[in-house]
Order: C-alpha cells, then sequence, then structure tokens
C-alpha cells in the first residue's frame, strides 16, 4: 500500500483504478476490507483512494495533534494535497460521512459529488454517548477486547438477523482482537471518543449541494438509524437511498445494492 507522513504519522491508503476520484471514508473498527466489493466495482471506471484510519489497517498511530473530527477532515485534504489530486467524489460511511461532510463544508469547490452513508452529522444523544465512553473506558482500562465486549460490539455494525457463523461476522469480531493494546490506547480509544464526542453540525447540513449531495443508509442499521439519515437528506434537501438487508456496514451486508446505487450517483455527476 502507498503511503503518505500526514502530521508526522504514516497514512496507509489504497489508490486503484484511473479516472475522476473517488474517495471512501470508512467506518471506525474497521479497515480498507470493508470497501472491498466497491474498491473492485468503482476501480473499473474511477480512481478510488481509500485512507485507512489512524491506528486501523497499516496505518500509523493518531497524531498528537488531533482532537476532533475536523482534523480528520483537515488529513483527508493534507492526502488529496499530497497527491496532486483536486476535486473528488467524496462516499463517506459512519464516521467517513461525518469528517467527509466537515471536509465538504470546508472546501466545497474540491466536492464533485458527496455521499453520506450510516453517518449523522449531530451530536451524539446523551444515553448512547455515555454508554460508548464506558465501553471505550474499559478497552481503555484491558487493553484489549475482552470476549463480553466483543459480544457487545460486533453485532452492532451488522443487521440483527445476520448470521453469526458467517465469514463477514466471524472475521469482523475476530479482527477486534487482532489490535494491539499500544493501538488501543493510542488511537482507537481517543478515535472513539473524538466521535461518539463530536459536535453538532446539522445547522450547516443546508449549506451542502443538495444537486450533487446523497444520503444512503441500512434499513436495519442499529447504531446509526433511517430516521437520523432521513432528517439529515430533508435539512440538506436531498435524495435519501435505503438499503434492504443491510445494517450497519451497508457495504458488505449489501454491496451489489449498494455498488449499483453509487455507480449510478457517480454516472450522473461526472
Amino acid at each position: 500500500m502507498p503511503v503518505a507522513i500526514i502530521d508526522g504519522q504514516p497514512l496507509h491508503y489504497v489508490d486503484q483504478g484511473t479516472g475522476p476520484v473517488v474517495l471512501l471514508g470508512q467506518s471506525y473498527l474497521w479497515d480498507r476490507d470493508m470497501w472491498e466489493p466497491q474498491i473492485s466495482a468503482l476501480s473499473k471506471y474511477y480512481r478510488v483512494i481509500v485512507p485507512e484510519l489512524w491506528g486501523h489497517g497499516e496505518s500509523g498511530q493518531m497524531p498528537e495533534q488531533n482532537a476532533s473530527l475536523d482534523d480528520l477532515a483537515r488529513q483527508a485534504l493534507l492526502l488529496l494535497n499530497h497527491l496532486a489530486i483536486d476535486k473528488i467524489n467524496l462516499v463517506g460511511l459512519s464516521v467517513g460521512g461525518m469528517w467527509g461532510a466537515r471536509l465538504a463544508l470546508k472546501v466545497p469547490g474540491r466536492i464533485n459529488s458527496l455521499v453520506l452513508m450510516d453517518t449523522y452529522l449531530g451530536a451524539e444523544p446523551d444515553a448512547t454517548r455515555e454508554y460508548y465512553f464506558s465501553l471505550l473506558k474499559t478497552i481503555e482500562d484491558m487493553g484489549y477486547f475482552p470476549e463480553n465486549l466483543l459480544d457487545i460490539v460486533a453485532p452492532i455494525f451488522f443487521r440483527p438477523g445476520i448470521d453469526r457463523e458467517s465469514a463477514l461476522y466471524k472475521n469482523f469480531r475476530h479482527s477486534l482482537t487482532r489490535f494491539s493494546t499500544e493501538r488501543l490506547r493510542d488511537s482507537i480509544v481517543p478515535l472513539g471518543r473524538h466521535t461518539f464526542g463530536r459536535s453538532d453540525i446539522l445547522n450547516q447540513l443546508p449549506h451542502l449541494n443538495a444537486g450533487t449531495t446523497l444520503v444512503m443508509c441500512g434499513e436495519e442499521d442499529q447504531p446509526r438509524p433511517p430516521a437520523e439519515a432521513k432528517e439529515m437528506a430533508e435539512l440538506i434537501g436531498c435524495p435519501l437511498v435505503l438499503i434492504p438487508d443491510a445494517g450497519h456496514i451497508c457495504s458488505r451486508e449489501n454491496p451489489e445494492f449498494v455498488n449499483g446505487a453509487l455507480l449510478t450517483f457517480l454516472a450522473s455527476h461526472n
């Protein structure tokens, strides 16, 4: 994987295909494999860039100066400048959409189109924020994901009816055990606190370009339910697409539907 030094740390990224650029922003606790079906489908027509979050995949430790999701947006812009890329189509899922929308608001002239998937630009509701913070404290204190926490965290990312013996579920659950204590404490936990302690920017959504924005959400997404997606689409004034048979990581649970929707949307904006 190619690497760029951003804020003093190595940021690894996928760079595959040629054509207009599509930047894919991933979910917390997932690496580039979250986008594997989309990389394969989109790179036939586009240049696909997938930066791995700090502490995830092959990327290095989260830089010490990171204080909020605004820093992730700023660092994505540094990557684009490093690659001499002027305009992108940005597709962000979960935290990828949270920093992706911030980037689109910061430099609208660099964004050709924007897809916000299974994400929310409001603040985390108080009850869930405190719940997630308690889980992060447990991970920080223990330095690993204990079995009982794996049974809590892994299902959050999938539709309730997923086969827990499936390779998709089992591989993700196992991937959580591979984070080192150092990565958890230096990157994963603080990034989680930035994500779940994020500021509310719903009042800025009307500033996004409604004509070049799409909101998508898994019909069975538990942490980011369709009601949130509907609220954002209405604030932006853009279309909303609900993805059947999919929870939070719709890119892996219903990749055929997601690929079709993305290719249709991108074709009409490039």
